[in-house]
């Protein structure tokens, strides 16, 4: 990968819709170069996936939940089918696998607090995975970007 393909990665994080032609303005390149080296970056795996970020108003799901989780129980075995258990839910929007106090920190979205506590119970409740979790309730979204710098 070189400066180029920095450039594009960049352009297509803030707008995967863009043309070639308008990224090759940006990054100066030709819009067929540009359309071989996307192809490239897909093919080669460095573009997992094009997604189109919602707003809140366009989906049910209208509240934000921050969940710490502590594990009953530990071994790579029990971490993986947690793993797999968060996954099965579409209202866990991110998780993370993580180091310190807790062992997962989850993402969550429910159109209210009532879906929410239904949620909680399938998921944490009537898990044996789950010795102890904390949620906090966000009032709004202050910054959503899935972007990261590519150097």
């Amino acid at each position: 990968m070189d400066d180029f393909d920095r450039k594009i990665l960049s352009q297509l994080q803030e707008n995967s819709r863009q043309t070639a032609e308008a990224i090759s303005e940006t990054v100066g390149l030709s819009p067929t170069a540009c359309q071989r080296r996307i192809k490239k970056l897909r093919d080669e795996g460095y573009i997992e996936k094009e997604i189109a970020l919602l707003a809140k108003k366009a989906t049910e799901s209208h509240m934000t939940f921050i969940v710490s989780i502590v594990l009953a129980k530990h071994g790579p075995d029990r971490v993986d089918r947690f793993k797999d258990h968060i996954r099965a839910f579409s209202e866990v929007q991110q998780g993370f696998y993580v180091t310190g106090e807790h062992d997962f920190i989850l993402i969550v979205t429910a159109r209210d607090m009532n879906h929410f506590d239904a949620l909680s119970t399938k998921i944490f409740f009537n898990s044996d995975y789950v010795e102890r979790f904390h949620t906090t309730v966000t009032f709004s979204t202050v910054k959503q970007s899935l972007t990261v710098p590519i150097r």
